[in-house]
């Protein structure tokens, strides 16, 4: 049995779930929450979709026991983000319910990989590392995953090119912060600033411009309209859980420990990182310019201060 835990049965933890059904990601998948009624809601609407996906146990409580020596742990758990309140604006409230939340799943799944989707997520991912006092590999966190895929729709579209062809990512803070890394963006092989197709344009500059603003408000632009973000954040979820069980050694830009990364320590921000089963198991020495260092450092900066804030 491959057993994956989900905090918190909201719109996020739930979809998680959904997701991990649909692509069959594990065998056994549980969901806690403080709200009995709504964890028994959500798994009894989860188990009445069993016939239509492959075996899979699906239980929940509010009942922390039920995590009792889970592989994966995911954590959806905090308040929730508003219309127009930043993710940071997010951190002392959540980091509260970390402080006790977290010492307890390092009891009860002390085996377990530690994957936080809690915003701000790059602070979230600290404070579980210190908190449970686990390796820094088996404590990532959902990072700019959402962030560069929506980067790669948008230039995808701007090119008229299939979203699969595209590979670019965004690093740092998950976040406003975040920097995009245009210099080893591609196309099909064909490094961005070269790409001029008959027929499927170039990027200008202000397309750039118009490309990054967009990936930094594309989650209030969600919020505004329906309250919250889940269909893409559960599906990138579902797939960081896949590679990690299923041991795939795929690149993602999940949020972890810096050590010494272009000269950045101690603080957790998002470059693409080799994952497999035994969690973040090497970051990419990914070729940055001038100015993505500077970005880079800058959003290091600006996380360690709500690090510091919180008390960490």
């Amino acid at each position: 049995m491959s057993k994956i835990a989900i905090i918190g049965a909201g719109s996020v933890g739930a979809t998680i779930a959904y997701a991990c059904l649909i692509r069959g990601v594990s065998n056994q998948v549980v969901l806690y929450d403080v709200n009995q009624l709504k964890v028994d809601s959500e798994v009894l609407d989860l188990n009445h979709g069993l016939q239509f996906v492959a075996p899979v146990i699906v239980e929940g409580s509010n009942d922390l026991e039920i995590c009792k020596d889970a592989e994966i742990v995911v954590v959806t758990a905090g308040a929730k983000q508003r219309s127009g309140q930043s993710r940071m604006d997010l951190a002392a409230a959540n980091v509260g319910i970390m402080r006790e939340l977290i010492p307890k799943i390092a009891a009860l799944a002390p085996q377990a990989i530690l994957l936080m989707v809690s915003n701000p997520v790059d602070v979230m991912t600290y404070v579980a590392q210190k908190l449970s006092g686990w390796p820094a590999a088996r404590v990532m966190g959902s990072g700019t995953v959402l962030d560069s895929s929506r980067f790669r729709f948008l230039i995808a579209r701007r090119l008229k090119v299939a979203v699969q062809n595209v590979h670019a990512y965004i690093a740092g803070e998950h976040g406003d912060s975040e920097i995009p890394l245009w210099s080893s963006a591609t196309v099909a092989n064909i490094p961005l600033h070269q790409w001029a197709v008959a027929g499927h344009g170039k990027l200008s500059v202000m397309d750039r411009t118009e490309i990054l603003q967009n990936v930094k408000t594309a989650a209030q632009q969600i919020i505004a309209g329906k309250g919250a973000t889940n269909y893409a954040i559960g599906l990138a979820v579902a797939r960081i859980l896949e590679s990690l069980l299923k041991n795939e050694n795929r690149v993602w830009p999940v949020s972890s420990l810096m050590k010494d990364y272009h000269g950045i320590n101690d603080v957790c921000l998002s470059v693409p990182c080799i994952v497999n089963r035994s969690g973040v198991d090497s970051l990419l020495p990914i070729p940055l310019n001038e100015a993505e260092k500077s970005g880079l450092a800058n959003s290091g900066e600006q996380i360690r201060r709500v690090i510091a804030a919180c008390g960490f």
